[in-house]
């Protein structure tokens, strides 16, 4: 796992970087967990916290070296700080235990630790999603560049439950390295986790005060999400795919803002004991 150096190939040199510390954070990931530490064997260490998954998911991480850490759910943002904050170097690698690193990532990763300028704070990186049987290049999905690559002590993890992202004090660029991403096994894992996200962002609006929602929010919204994927973003080029990938983004909206709506109108409330006409 451990090395500090990485061949030039175009050149022959050898290429001295600095260390890598590689933060995932886990929970019941034991499908995907082993591909994802298979792509980053050049990592210096591996970092894992753990939210007591109940497979073999910590097995399989301290069997790969991981150091494995043990943290009930906080949420992404807080798990990722404490996985990032745990790293022993400075430079950290952030990956889903969904996500891994295509090939040639090493030299490329590498080659910017060792060569980037004093003002760079990190890097984004290109996610490339794998969805119902193929890689989905449209839709808005691809390339997806997220701030993965950086420098732990002038950056950290922010934002809502769902929607987090890395926030740093710096110059970012980018760099040409691909992330692989599987989040959804299949159309019913996929609206599994909609109804999740959509509960978490139905809450995180209604405690900021969003406006009422109206009938032409619950309208307009959803059909400029699908307007916006299947046509702007030419996910009709991936085929009935695309239209399940823009079918499902309008159904996301919907339901989020009528998450919010139910928050807005109906207070938890028992129906009355008699019905209609008792």
């Amino acid at each position: 796992m451990k090395t500090d150096r990485s061949v030039d190939r175009k050149k022959g040199a050898v290429v001295h970087s600095l260390p890598l510390s590689v933060c995932i954070i886990t929970y019941n990931e034991e499908e995907n967990l082993p591909r994802c530490l298979a792509s980053v064997p050049f990592a210096d260490e591996i970092v894992v916290v753990d939210s007591y998954s109940t497979d073999r998911t910590v097995e399989i991480a301290t069997h790969a070296g991981c150091r494995v850490i043990m943290q009930e759910f906080l949420g992404f943002v807080a798990q990722k700080n404490i996985a990032v904050r745990a790293a022993s170097h400075p430079w950290v690698l952030c990956l889903d235990a969904d996500e891994w690193l295509m090939p040639g990532a090493e030299d490329v990763i590498r080659q910017a630790l060792a060569t980037m300028q004093a003002d760079v704070a990190g890097y984004k990186l290109k996610r490339h999603t794998f969805y119902l049987g193929d890689w989905v290049n449209h839709c808005g999905w691809w390339p997806q560049y997220k701030l993965r690559l950086y420098d732990r002590t002038r950056g950290e993890w922010c934002g809502g439950e769902v929607h987090e992202g890395v926030r740093v004090k710096g110059r970012v660029g980018r760099l040409d390295v691909e992330i692989g991403h599987h989040s959804y096994r299949d159309i019913a894992h996929h609206l599994g986790k909609v109804n999740g996200y959509t509960t978490a962002m139905a809450s995180s609006r209604q405690a900021q005060g969003a406006s009422p929602v109206g009938f032409f929010t619950l309208v307009g919204r959803p059909s400029w999400r699908f307007f916006r994927m299947f046509v702007l973003r030419s996910g009709w080029r991936e085929g009935m795919r695309g239209l399940i990938i823009a079918s499902i983004g309008a159904f996301y909206v919907f339901i989020e803002y009528a998450k919010l709506w139910e928050l807005q109108h109906c207070k938890e409330s028992k129906p009355d004991d008699h019905g209609p006409g008792v």
